[in-house]
């Protein structure tokens, strides 16, 4: 089975080796790009890229540039650095489509981790799995969603999210547990980062997400 490959794009050459090294340790291919052209030429070169690391802070095109033409055609997992930890900058880059978010400095084994945990999940190991709601269906082997016959696109942990809902239909939900679920390892968040997801998740699935109710003061329940 052929090593999947990640792009780690970084500004700061001596952040790159170390990121790569731990995950050609892993047993991972990686690319490297130190600028945000160089992140593009990679990316429309090589088709089969399973997970793109991506720093914000770089020359020539930003990391919200890359994302955003990234965006355009793909809805490749993307783990984004940065050395901020505002809380509009964590917000845009969910709006953008980020399904991780890493503040530097941080460890390259627990970054190593989190690329373990989001590519055992997109790897497609329950084999025409399928869920149905309401005329949702959610195919977690394409890993695609339609919604009465008609694809939606979703990101990653937006996919992840309504998978959960959809398992745990009628089930009243709190954040906590959503915490732990969809980012299952120790994710330090809070409700701000669930209810952006499942503000644009509710978006996307229009007048079907109506399904997914709030529980006040508690979390969120899908209702089919």
């Amino acid at each position: 089975m052929a090593a999947q490959k990640i792009l780690v794009v970084d500004d700061e050459a001596r952040m790159r080796k170390l990121v790569a090294d731990f995950l050609v340790r892993e047993g991972y291919e990686v690319l490297e790009a130190g600028d945000g052209e160089k992140a593009m030429d990679l990316f429309y070169a090589h088709k089969d890229i399973a997970l793109i690391i991506l720093d914000v802070m770089m020359p020539k095109m930003d990391g919200w540039q890359v994302l955003r033409e990234v965006r355009e055609s793909s809805q490749v997992p993307v783990i984004m650095l940065t050395a901020r930890s505002d809380e509009k900058d964590e917000l845009r880059g969910f709006d953008l489509g980020v399904d991780e978010y890493v503040t530097k400095p941080f460890s390259p084994r627990t970054l190593v981790a989190r690329v373990g945990a989001i590519l055992r999940r997109t790897s497609g190991k329950e084999e025409n799995d399928r869920l149905e709601l309401s005329g949702i269906v959610l195919d977690k082997s394409a890993h695609q969603v339609t919604i009465d016959g008609q694809p939606i696109e979703l990101s990653f942990k937006e996919f992840e999210l309504l998978e959960y809902f959809m398992e745990n239909n009628g089930i009243a939900l709190s954040r906590e547990k959503i915490l732990n679920h969809v980012w299952n390892y120790d994710y330090y968040g809070d409700a701000r980062t669930i209810d952006t997801h499942v503000k644009k998740l509710r978006s996307k699935l229009g007048s079907k997400g109506e399904l997914i109710r709030t529980i006040w003061g508690m979390g969120y329940k899908l209702e089919a």
